[in-house]
């Protein structure tokens, strides 16, 4: 019968064992445990194995059986984040969340709120409303304004006073610092038609303006 060496240790063996096995199989602690009470049966009874060693061995079996445990609560707490996100995008289907965008699919009928974000108090602020074709519709004034979110309602007109029809349109917001005008961002509604899951992270699939992930949703509306 070959003999397991005393100067040899278990976890050396395991690691042979496991680098030679076959494609799919996996050793467990079943294995090591085996390899371990192997050695202590054909260790040298002229050497046999120092206590310090044999704890080390047993600290090792104690360490890979932790690794095993942590393994399976990962993969527990991967399973329930899983169907929360599941969950989560059941609720959101239909309903109206606000995200960074410059386009909106509008219902002209009524009116849109929006809102702009200005990083500092402005003497001038206005939003320029664009339709699908890129022409200028009609822009909102909102005149001085003090920093942080800007609400603005377009009633769905252009500048002459007639009823645009619903479609995608694209608002320009910007604000004027001394004699320069810069761009800001806009926060604009939109409605959540489907969910993607799967991959790091929800995607939300817009009405008419594609897919976000739902970490840039800023307020889920009814």
């Amino acid at each position: 019968m070959p003999t397991v060496s005393g100067a040899s240790s278990v976890l050396d063996q395991y690691q042979i064992r496991q680098d030679t096995a076959e494609s799919g199989q996996e050793l467990g602690r079943n294995e090591f445990l085996n390899l371990l009470v192997a050695q202590l049966n054909n260790q040298n009874p002229l050497e046999p194995q120092g206590n310090g060693e044999f704890i080390a061995q047993l600290a090792q079996f104690s360490s890979l059986e932790g690794i095993e445990q942590l393994n399976g609560t990962v993969d527990s707490l991967l399973s329930s984040y899983q169907s929360s996100q599941a969950l989560q995008a059941s609720s959101l289907v239909g309903r109206t969340v606000i995200v960074p965008s410059e386009r909106a699919v509008v219902d002209t009928s009524e009116s849109f709120r929006a809102s702009a974000v200005l990083p500092v108090s402005s003497s001038n602020v206005y939003v320029n409303v664009y339709d699908s074709s890129g022409a200028v519709v009609t822009r909102i004034n909102l005149g001085e304004q003090s920093a942080g979110n800007v609400s603005f309602i377009w009633d769905g007109k252009n500048s002459d006073g007639e009823l645009m029809p619903p479609g995608t349109y694209r608002f320009e917001a910007q604000a004027t610092y001394g004699s320069e005008a810069r761009g800001l961002y806009t926060m604009l509604p939109a409605n959540v038609d489907s969910v993607t899951l799967g991959g790091s992270e929800l995607m939300l699939n817009l009405a008419g303006l594609g897919s976000i992930p739902l970490s840039q949703v800023q307020v889920i509306g009814q």
